[in-house]
C-alpha cells in the first residue's frame, strides 16, 4: 500500500482517540499513555509500507500500540524491581499490594497479541465485543470467545 503523509494523516486521525484511550488504560498515566501514542505513530509512520491495506490500519496500528505499551511496562517493572529492591532490602515486611499489580500485568504480558487487545480494550476501554470486532475484523461472537479464554489463562497465571 501506498501512503505519503497526509494520507497517513487522515487514518491516524480516524483512531487518535481510540488509541489514546486504549493507552491511558493500559498506562495508567497521561504522560506515559501519550508517549506510547506517540512512540506507536513513529513507529507505524515509519513502516507504513508494510500495512496492506487502508481497511486493516485501525487493528494494525492498535498491534503496534500495544507491543509499545508492552515494552514500556517491561522498562518500568525493571525499574520499579531497582528502586523497590533498594526500598525494601533492609525490610522486613509482607509482600505490599504492588507486587499484586505486577502479577496482574505478566499475566496479561503472556497473552498473545491479540488476546492483549481484546482484553484491553473490554476490560481497560470499556468496549463492548462488538466495538471490539469492528476494530479486529471479527465476530462478536469469537471475541467473546477469545476474551474468555485469555481472561482464564490470566487466572491460570494468577493462581500458580
Amino acid at each position: 500500500m501506498k501512503c505519503d503523509a497526509e494520507g497517513f494523516a487522515a487514518l491516524y486521525g480516524t483512531v487518535y482517540t481510540d488509541m489514546y484511550r486504549f493507552a491511558l488504560c493500559m498506562m495508567k498515566s497521561s504522560h506515559d499513555a501519550e508517549d506510547a501514542v506517540s512512540e506507536a505513530v513513529i513507529q507505524a509512520y515509519e513502516h507504513i509500507g508494510s500495512l496492506r491495506s487502508e481497511e486493516s490500519f485501525r487493528s494494525w496500528i492498535f498491534t503496534i500500540l500495544a507491543n509499545t505499551c508492552r515494552r514500556k511496562w517491561r522498562q518500568q517493572e525493571k525499574d520499579q524491581e531497582k528502586a523497590e529492591w533498594t526500598f525494601f532490602s533492609n525490610e522486613e515486611e509482607s509482600a505490599p499490594d504492588w507486587e499484586q499489580a505486577v502479577d496482574v500485568r505478566n499475566a496479561f504480558a503472556i497473552l498473545a497479541e491479540e488476546e492483549q487487545l481484546i482484553v484491553g480494550l473490554s476490560v481497560f476501554g470499556g468496549y463492548t465485543s462488538g466495538e471490539i470486532g469492528e476494530f479486529l475484523e471479527k465476530s462478536p461472537s469469537t471475541v467473546r470467545s477469545k476474551l474468555s479464554r485469555a481472561l482464564a489463562k490470566m487466572s491460570l497465571i494468577l493462581k500458580e
